[in-house]
């Protein structure tokens, strides 16, 4: 009876024996299944938890516009027929360029007064002349002179006036005004087509030319948040054309005047347009950062995974040693998240293809 009894012990223990050599092979076999490979590796990013001051970001919505101190409204000297437009919309356009043509009756009169003008002189220099030789002959007293002299001056300064005149409106020979670019830049504005008839009085710009090599981004501020911007504050600006591209700049100026409409007051964001791709008129979404204050760990936000309604980050120890950590976010901005709880500076995170990690080792 004891012999059978030690029998049956002695084959229970080997049981116990055998199910924790295969229990531990088992769980030498999961590690080495999640073990990072030389390419996951690769793809993979790892940073670093760092304490920083805790930053805020504030969004607004605004626009692009052009730089209003290299913007030029060209509006006609003359009035008269559009004869030609030679550009259009959306071109861009050099320093002296031609961009439009208007036949005009008062081009025409200028050209009287200058031929007027230039036979007025001709005929009071030769009379001049005359009397100088009649008064060296005693012929003629020296007050004639004098008014003749006074005569040619008269003269030169109404052929002067007409040159000048001629000038400033950039005319030639025939009764043809010539439109040209002031600057080189953008057609961003244009009021004229073939065929207008164009009146003297006219108040509305022809062309409005701008450079927009340097924009301008202006933004709305709810009366809420003006205590948060300071002049200098770093911006970021997005648009809708180009989702993946961000634009940065600061605020150089702070409009201190509300919108009686509106209740907001306006900033400006003075951006390099590298490319041109920032359009006059686009929508943009500019984004503000600032300091609170306080300091608190950091990490990249593209770190943070969402699930099970918790906030977890994969904490990388080494290629062997990945663990699924919980969180708590304090806050979250486009490119950093403060976390309150859960992580110690100097730790490393995966923050780049860490789904595909943490699906591995949490399915």
């Amino acid at each position: 009876m004891k012999n059978t009894l030690y029998v049956v012990m002695l084959a229970a223990f080997g049981i116990w024996l055998t199910s924790c050599d295969k229990k531990k092979d088992e769980e030498s076999g999961e590690s080495k299944a999640f073990m990072l490979s030389d390419t996951m590796m690769s793809r993979i990013k790892i940073d670093t938890v760092r304490t920083e001051p805790v930053r805020n970001e504030l969004t607004l919505v605004g626009k692009v516009v052009p730089d209003e101190n290299q913007v030029i409204k060209i509006f006609p000297l003359v009035g008269g027929n559009v004869e030609e437009v030679d550009v259009e919309l959306g071109d861009n356009v050099r320093k002296g360029q031609k961009l439009a043509t208007i036949r005009s009756g008062e081009v025409a009169d200028f050209e009287r007064q200058k031929i007027q003008a230039q036979s007025d002189l001709l005929v009071a220099q030769k009379n001049l002349s005359s009397t100088e030789d009649l008064f060296e002959s005693k012929l003629v007293p020296e007050r004639d002179v004098i008014s003749a002299r006074q005569v040619v001056d008269k003269a030169q300064a109404e052929v002067s006036r007409v040159k000048e005149v001629f000038s400033i409106y950039g005319l030639g020979k025939s009764a043809n005004y010539i439109v040209k670019s002031p600057i080189n830049g953008f057609i961003i504005d244009k009021n004229v087509n073939r065929g207008m008839q164009l009146r003297s009085d006219n108040t509305e710009s022809l062309f409005t030319v701008g450079q927009i090599a340097d924009v301008w981004v202006m933004a709305n501020v709810n009366e809420s948040d003006i205590p948060r911007i300071q002049l200098g504050m770093p911006a970021e600006v997005r648009t809708i054309s180009f989702s993946d591209e961000v634009f940065k700049g600061k605020v150089d100026k702070i409009y201190n005047v509300l919108d009686p409409e509106t209740k907001a007051m306006r900033i400006r964001i003075q951006l390099q347009n590298v490319g041109f791709k920032l359009k006059p008129e686009m929508h943009a979404t500019v984004s503000l950062n600032f300091e609170e204050g306080s300091q608190m760990q950091a990490i990249p936000s593209q770190a943070v995974i969402f699930d099970r309604s918790k906030n977890w980050v994969m904490v990388y120890h080494s290629r062997t040693n990945i663990e699924t950590r919980p969180i708590e976010v304090y806050r979250s901005l486009a490119n950093r998240a403060y976390i309150s709880t859960g992580l110690k500076p100097g730790e490393a995170v995966i923050s780049k293809n860490q789904l595909l990690v943490y699906d591995a080792l949490n399915d």
